[in-house]
């Protein structure tokens, strides 16, 4: 961690410990500005869209366009924060952003602004937050230690929500008296601190040994680990309806203000500044809400908290009991997503970190684009009252998926273990020498047969996670007691990364499994390249000039493969 290591001493702890830290306080107070042009420009778009066109399906266009970038760009956006300097990959996304939101400007500005233009600079814009998400939030553990984490993730959410408390109402304001193209330029305006933020942060690289994975095979390998992961893969799933169910609270509110409320670009963004409140709110209580809670009643209670919401803002043709439903709807949607992110953040390990936040976001973003686009269909044939009282129901039934889908617990973030060193070998080995066969056995008392069985079903989800391929356990017919565990990785350098990517938790499973074995021996590990037919050169110490070569380092055999 570059500058983490030097707090400032503030008199309490709790939600606002992170802030102790320079380096994420000043990225943290740049981040506020940078979503309140998001949210100014998000009212300016949505607004222009409903002066161009009386379509309801164009309206909730717009929030499609901000939100499915994110999903369709955002894994190869967390394998490149994962692959290179998230500094620089935030740098050159907020880039991008800024370009767009300059030249949408310029467009509305000499009046050639159609929706399918300001369609597609949204989806520009929302893809240079795509790319930027990723980098940003993985980041965030090298700015704070561990402790202090949960909290962290909790302030960028309220970043978000304080911006989408105020941004809204004050993006309604300047619509009312300079129009959009004013709300497109405060955009990119507000992008400019948080770009000097990060361009003055000296962040601290540690490089690796081993070169960096192409991106295809990074997006593979985090597509791989999230597979084998049950606890992520029911999260993302969890987070993916929530999204869907919820998705039409923001894609419908500039008609609830025009056709419930019948108000205007005012009324808009106050409603939007209720909800947002609301989440900053129930972002103020992610650390009560966690002590007294587990995760699967916390979530149940706010899916069902914000279908009520959801169906009286359907009903209510009064501003006040519109924007207190909306508070509390903000409240709880804003304590489930937190609660998704950091069962996310802390259940991932550093490696993988910005490709698990990535498939988060696109869980999130995904949810709330297919929503809208849905809720938007759903109401030019019924009507907006009728489409948030489905989408309020379906929201209150969501907490039946915890039946099958139960969020899993969390606890304190799963730290990487120690580096291995590389096995001997006598053989001369390339990064590009493959495939490598790897077999470890075991012998186990038969009266443990069942337990030991068990255990490895765990370690093959934690091998095929960190990168091995074909896995399979087998029991020896003549010998009983012997168990052989086999795997392959294609290449000696997959290898040497399969090996390392291991967390202290998965590490002393690998102990557990390591356990079971009897006898004076240890447990057996081969390392075999394996050799088709023709593979074998006329002299095996000629090494392979096309690839880069990996000198290992002697080291007794261990179990851990």
């Amino acid at each position: 961690m570059a500058e983490a290591a030097k707090p400032v001493v503030l008199p309490s702890d709790g939600i606002a410990a992170p802030l102790r830290f320079a380096v994420f306080r000043r990225i943290w107070l740049a981040s506020l500005l940078s979503n309140l042009g998001l949210m100014i420009q998000s009212v300016g778009a949505a607004w222009a869209m409903t002066q161009m066109t009386a379509s309801a399906d164009k309206v909730a266009l717009v929030q499609t366009a901000l939100m499915l970038p994110i999903m369709l760009i955002s894994m190869p956006a967390g394998a490149v924060a994962d692959m290179y300097d998230r500094r620089v990959v935030s740098l050159a996304s907020l880039v991008l952003s800024l370009v767009g939101a300059c030249v949408l400007t310029m467009l509305d500005w000499t009046g050639h602004i159609t929706p399918n233009i300001l369609l597609a600079f949204c989806f520009i814009i929302g893809s240079g937050m795509a790319l930027f998400g990723p980098a940003w939030q993985s980041s965030v553990g090298e700015q704070v230690p561990p402790e202090v984490l949960p909290s962290a993730v909790a302030l960028n959410g309220i970043s978000y929500n304080i911006a989408r408390s105020f941004g809204p109402a004050i993006g309604g304001i300047v619509v009312a008296t300079a129009g959009a193209v004013a709300a497109f330029a405060a955009n990119a305006v507000l992008y400019i601190p948080l770009l000097v933020v990060l361009f003055l942060w000296r962040r601290k690289v540690d490089v690796s040994r081993l070169p960096r994975e192409r991106l295809s095979r990074a997006i593979v390998s985090g597509v791989r680990y999230i597979a084998n992961s049950p606890s992520i893969k029911i999260v993302l799933t969890r987070t993916l309806i929530t999204g869907i169910c919820g998705g039409s609270v923001s894609a419908l509110m500039p008609l609830v203000a025009r056709d419930l409320l019948h108000g205007g670009a005012q009324t808009y963004g106050i409603m939007l500044g209720a909800f947002g409140m609301g989440a900053v709110i129930g972002a103020m209580n992610i650390g009560h809400v966690r002590k007294h809670l587990s995760g699967e009643s916390s979530i149940r209670a706010c899916a069902l908290i914000m279908g009520v919401a959801i169906a009286v803002v359907a009903v209510s043709s009064e501003p006040v009991i519109t924007a207190a439903a909306l508070v509390v709807a903000g409240s709880v949607w804003m304590l489930a997503v937190a609660l998704f992110n950091i069962g996310v953040q802390l259940s991932a390990p550093r490696w993988v970190a910005g490709r698990s936040l990535a498939a988060f976001q696109a869980a999130i973003a995904g949810g709330i684009a297919i929503g809208s686009w849905g809720w938007g269909h759903l109401t030019d044939v019924v009507g907006v009252e009728a489409a948030l009282l489905v989408s309020g129901g379906a929201m209150f039934l969501s907490p039946l998926f915890g039946l099958f889908l139960r969020m899993p617990p969390t606890g304190a973030r799963d730290e990487d273990a120690e580096r291995l060193e590389d096995p001997e070998v006598q053989l001369q080995l390339t990064a590009r020498s493959g495939p490598l066969v790897v077999e470890i056995e075991y012998r186990v008392d038969q009266e443990s047969a069942r337990a030991f069985h068990g255990v490895m079903q765990d370690v093959q989800l934690s091998r095929q996670r960190n990168g091995a391929y074909g896995w399979s356990i087998a029991r020896d017919i003549a010998d009983p007691e012997l168990w052989t565990e086999r795997y392959h990785c294609p290449t000696w350098l997959d290898f040497l990364r399969q090996r390392n990517r291991a967390t202290q938790s998965e590490r002393a499973l690998y102990q557990r499994a390591a356990d079971y074995h009897l006898g004076p021996d240890p447990v057996r590990v081969r390392r075999m390249l394996e050799r088709p037919f023709g593979s074998v050169r006329w002299k095996d110490d000629t090494p392979d000039r096309a690839a880069t070569e990996v000198l290992p380092v002697a080291t007794p055999a261990g179990s851990s493969g």
